[in-house]
């Protein structure tokens, strides 16, 4: 089992605000897992990596594969207290899921 989360690089986030939005899409995502996927995430380690998107475009093109494989995922856009303007996509989360199905959505990335 294992999750991805894709970061943008183009749009300049701070190391605290790629946290907190890599925290964001971990979690969306997650609840958007049945429950024996949580489950055995969960009691498996949460394997997780994080890696590098290059846009928007790309984030929302990886989301609609893993909807077509059937994995959980979520898109983030900021609220816009902070760094960026509200609604920037800034993170998307692919997973929990078999990590061979999670490796075809996003194998190809660069690791953060």
């Amino acid at each position: 089992m294992k999750q991805a989360i894709v970061a943008r690089t183009d749009i300049g986030m701070g190391q605290g605000k790629l946290a907190a939005q890599v925290a964001h899409a971990s979690l969306s995502a997650y609840e958007k897992a049945d429950k024996r996927t949580r489950k055995q995430w969960k009691n498996g380690g949460q394997k997780k990596v994080v890696l590098k998107g290059e846009s928007e475009r790309q984030l929302h093109e990886l989301s609609e594969i893993a909807d077509s494989r059937g994995l959980p995922n979520a898109v983030i856009r900021d609220a816009g207290h902070t760094q960026l303007e509200s609604g920037t996509v800034t993170a998307l989360a692919v997973g929990p899921g078999d990590e061979e199905v999670v490796d075809r959505v996003t194998g190809e990335l660069s690791l953060f």
